[in-house]
């Protein structure tokens, strides 16, 4: 996709930091993106800056002044990358903390009966907010069973699950053990349709970095990021709020004006850095489309995203120049299935007779970072089902070139002929 604009890739992999090159392994090839996205060097540079000034935010000087603008800034900058549909953004410790508190929020916040609703494919993060939260307002836990065939769950499958008591529910946009999205809209119309008041809480932190965000298409009171696997840095994550989950009974500090969310001083670097983000995503989107409205080029930014990334999990998938597919590779089991439409920029893989671990460290070896996840208390709830003890994951972002994907499915195949040590 990006190479039908000529320089383009070279001009968005010079925008990031250590694209080709790690600085404690040398040069490699970057597939954990899932774990953690590679970083703007503008991010890189707007941290810097703001770590430097000592001045607080909300005082009548200069410096406060700018800090507040940059939030504000920064602030409306979200809303146009999530199409939201008002409501506020507010930034936290992590997207787990986050979540934690939105779901704490929402359950303590509402009638003490009827159930919290989730499913199987969720992260622990919003499944372990719900296991503690729901008994804690009198409520029960349901789980919707995803479909380990193919990764992912629909709104038929949460449908029969739906009560009108249903208070609060979660959905997992993309997971990020199978990389399978969900229709978060039909999902949220389903339970809307029979719990018209229920609180509904989406984890969007796998699914961020491939493009595509619209609040306002998807009917929800919660959506949460962590800003580090969609560009930006460690250190803090981003959540949005519909207006009536903000106006719930919450932590905030006694006699505050404005029932505040955040509690205590943000780091206001944070926040510029998703400014440099949704920069960067105006960027690349106006080589897509000759609207100059901003919203516009990042849409298209994301649908140039998801289009190359597919050329990319295609390659992984049925080979590219000499090299086979993992498709065509025998004792290769793919998570999720080789067919699957819902697949955004992963892919998860198992091989006969090899752990897991050993491939990751073959390829690593090999200069191709992957990473393990195993049937822990991580991805215990997708590899448990499969009968798999771990898996290797494999993830791009658009950064990727087809080029380290030939270089992946090489090593790959040193693996399987045993050329590569185990």
């Amino acid at each position: 996709m990006f190479h039908s604009v000529p320089g383009l890739m070279e001009a968005i992999r010079d925008r990031f930091a250590h694209v080709s090159a790690c600085p404690f392994q040398g040069e490699r090839v970057f597939f954990e993106n899932a774990g953690g996205a590679l970083t703007l060097k503008s991010v890189v540079e707007t941290t810097a800056r703001f770590a430097a000034i000592p001045d607080n935010q909300g005082r009548d000087n200069v410096a406060a002044h700018a800090l507040m603008e940059t939030i504000r800034q920064a602030r409306a900058d979200m809303a146009v990358l999530f199409n939201a549909p008002g409501g506020q953004f507010i930034v936290g410790e992590s997207g787990t903390e986050l979540l934690f508190r939105l779901i704490r929020t929402a359950c303590l916040g509402t009638p003490a009966d009827g159930r919290v609703l989730g499913s199987t494919l969720e992260h622990p993060a919003s499944r372990s907010a719900c296991d503690r939260y729901a008994p804690l307002s009198g409520k029960e836990h349901v789980l919707v069973a995803h479909d380990s065939a193919v990764g992912s769950v629909d709104a038929e499958a949460y449908r029969p699950a739906i009560t009108p008591d249903t208070r609060v529910a979660t959905i997992v946009h993309t997971s990020p053990v199978t990389g399978m999205g969900v229709d978060v809209a039909a999902v949220a119309a389903a339970i809307r349709a029979v719990s018209p008041a229920c609180f509904i809480i989406v984890d969007g932190i796998q699914h961020a970095a491939h493009g595509r965000l619209d609040l306002a298409a998807y009917g929800v009171d919660g959506y949460v990021i962590s800003p580090y696997k969609a560009f930006s840095r460690h250190g803090y994550g981003v959540a949005w709020l519909s207006d009536r989950l903000a106006a719930l009974p919450h932590d905030s500090l006694m006699n505050a004006p404005g029932a505040p969310w955040e509690l205590g001083t943000r780091d206001t670097g944070a926040y510029a850095t998703i400014s440099d983000v949704v920069a960067y995503l105006e960027w690349l989107g106006g080589h897509f489309t000759e609207e100059t409205d901003r919203r516009a080029r990042i849409v298209a930014a994301g649908e140039a995203i998801h289009a190359h990334e597919k050329v990319l999990t295609d390659a992984m998938l049925y080979g590219t120049g000499n090299l086979p597919g993992l498709a065509d590779i025998p004792g290769v089991q793919v998570v999720g299935g080789i067919e699957n439409p819902l697949r955004e920029g992963l892919v998860s893989f198992t091989l006969a007779d090899r752990a897991a671990p050993d491939i990751v460290a073959a390829l690593n070896r090999a200069g191709v970072r992957t990473h393990t996840r195993k049937a822990d208390h991580y991805s215990g709830n997708i590899l448990g089902p499969l009968g798999l003890e771990s898996c290797v994951r494999v993830s791009v972002c658009h950064y990727n070139t087809e080029d380290e994907v030939a270089r992946f499915l090489a090593a790959v195949r040193d693996v399987v002929t045993a050329q590569a040590p185990l």
